[in-house]
């Protein structure tokens, strides 16, 4: 299997990884911070492997031909052409929700 993945996903990642560190910049170092971001994107060649086809859960996933999987922090929207899956977007678990008018 061939695996691309979209430069949103690495951004999504990075972004809520980033955010923790200014949060707990007393706590959680940057190799922390580094290991995490590394682990979210290993976890996505799990993909099809040990990461279970689900059905999107999220309404803009919820697109003809996707596919959804999860680790235990992340959500991953996904396709798969031929032999290549193509990650489409990354969620974090805590951001597994509908957005709404009042979210920002």
């Amino acid at each position: 299997m061939k695996y691309r993945i979209h430069k949103k996903c690495r951004e999504n990642i990075t972004t809520i990884y980033l955010h923790v560190s200014w949060k707990y910049k007393h706590t959680y170092s940057e190799e922390m911070m580094l290991k995490n971001i590394d682990d979210a994107i290993e976890a996505m060649f799990l993909i099809e492997k040990n990461l279970l086809r689900r059905k999107p859960t999220l309404s803009r996933w919820q697109k003809p031909g996707w596919h959804m999987a999860n680790t235990d922090k992340w959500y991953y929207a996904y396709t798969i052409d031929h032999n290549t899956i193509t990650i489409q977007d990354a969620c974090h678990a805590q951001n597994m929700h509908e957005k709404t008018n009042n979210d920002k």
